[in-house]
């Protein structure tokens, strides 16, 4: 097992489950391209490699850094807040990015024909889920602080 550990690096389940996560994407591109929808596919992740790394990279680094300067000149307190805050907006941009023609109402006619589903309750679902994701938060925040 050490000899193992010392030409790979680290133990065999990491080796094991790497392979399945290549199998598994594997798979995935063999679809898309058995599809005929590679083009389009091809598009979007380059699309949105050069949206994420030109526009929204910068734009939540911007925030981050807002935020902890806002933080640091708060009083040093006994359970730090900035990471209370973070999570919970990380989790919120995530699910808009991933739903935002759901959420903003870009996908009417298209998205019911395709799956039946009417947009109504995508933004109150998205605005609640964020609102759950910041009082839960809050609630650990305070119990750390109550426990510090």
């Amino acid at each position: 097992m050490t000899a193992f550990r010392r030409l790979y690096g680290s133990t065999p389940l990491h080796l094991l489950a790497h392979l399945a996560a290549f199998g598994l994407a594997g798979f995935a591109l063999g679809q898309i391209i058995n599809g005929g929808a590679w083009i389009n596919f091809v598009a979007w992740f380059a699309g949105a490699a050069v949206l994420h790394d030109l526009v929204l990279l910068p734009l939540y680094s911007l925030l981050d850094r807002v935020g902890l300067s806002f933080h640091m000149r708060l009083p040093r307190p006994r359970v730090p807040l900035i990471n209370h805050v973070r999570v919970p907006a990380l989790l919120s941009g995530l699910l808009l990015l991933v739903y935002f023609p759901l959420i903003l109402g870009q996908s009417g006619p298209e998205y019911f024909r395709a799956t039946g589903h009417h947009l109504h309750g995508y933004l109150r679902n998205w605005l609640l889920i964020s609102a759950a994701l910041f009082r839960g938060s809050g609630v650990i925040y305070f119990v750390r602080w109550l426990r510090a």
